[in-house]
């Protein structure tokens, strides 16, 4: 479920006015929570979209131990002389016919694997290197995760993107529209320091706004559709290192941008399975 512009704007005009009538903050307050409702769907379509890319490879192994069966039955049958000339003639097929299977997933996930090394090249040619100190590209499982420390994006202790941020999010900008075919989701982490500022209640709201900025400013500065865009925010529960020390923290404090083909064309795709000659 991605925001719509007016969940962002009323967002962003909740955290800025500090001081309205009582009247007009409960009206606020409620539009806010609607938004955290609306993140809470973006996580759970994520997990979704991860979970469906890790299913292509379980179909490929599935694939290969069913062909390993195949090929077994075969050998018995061939060496016990049980199975009369048809019946061999039908595990020949089915052999056959899985082998040409398991090649129509591996091209898939072959191809896929290929643009999203060709997408994490691109970006990290453009890049600097002193970019590069504060920007980490990896390709997971098919998907392309760009992280990016709030040192680089943030003032400190605040959701507003930094003038030196824009020159690397317009870099970034520019490879998610070259790749239009990608859905792209915005997701903010923390660590597990408490906040305390005026109307940002916790780690959640940070999180949130922080994402939400970022898809602003892609959409408003850089020429980004915001159809393809989700934001939602993890607060302080997705760590990739311990909040024991400054350096994890640091490590924590992160948004990333999700670079994913459009799944829905891709397990179309996958499903379709290559016509038997």
């Amino acid at each position: 479920m991605r925001l719509s512009i007016l969940s962002v704007v009323t967002l962003a005009a909740f955290v800025v006015v500090s001081c309205v009538p009582q009247k007009k903050y409960d009206e606020l307050q409620s539009r806010f929570n609607s938004v955290y409702a609306e993140n809470q769907g973006c996580q759970t379509e994520l997990a979704a979209s991860k979970s469906r890319v890790a299913s292509l490879e379980d179909q490929i192994n599935s694939e290969r131990s069913n062909l390993a069966a195949l090929q077994v039955a075969l050998s018995e049958c061939l060496a016990g002389n049980k199975q009369g000339g048809a019946n061999i003639s039908k595990l020949v097929d089915e052999i056959n016919a899985s082998n040409k299977y398991i090649k129509h997933l591996t091209e898939i996930n072959r191809k896929n694997d290929s643009l999203n090394m060709v997408l994490t090249n691109n970006l990290t040619r453009s890049l600097s290197r002193e970019e590069l100190k504060d920007v980490d590209v990896q390709v997971l499982k098919g998907v392309v995760f760009i992280s990016l420390s709030d040192n680089m994006l943030y003032k400190s202790g605040s959701y507003e993107i930094s003038p030196a941020a824009h020159e690397t999010l317009s870099k970034i900008a520019k490879i998610i529209k070259d790749y239009k075919d990608y859905d792209v989701i915005i997701e903010g982490n923390t660590d597990n320091v408490p906040i305390s500022r005026p109307n940002i209640r916790n780690n959640w709201d940070l999180s949130a706004l922080r994402a939400s900025s970022v898809v602003q400013s892609l959409q408003n500065e850089h020429g980004v559709d915001p159809k393809r865009m989700t934001a939602g925010g993890r607060g302080e529960y997705n760590p990739v290192a311990s909040n024991a020390t400054e350096d994890g923290r640091s490590k924590n404090r992160r948004t990333q941008i999700i670079i994913t083909p459009q799944l829905d064309e891709f397990m179309e795709l996958i499903g379709q399975a290559p016509e038997v000659n």
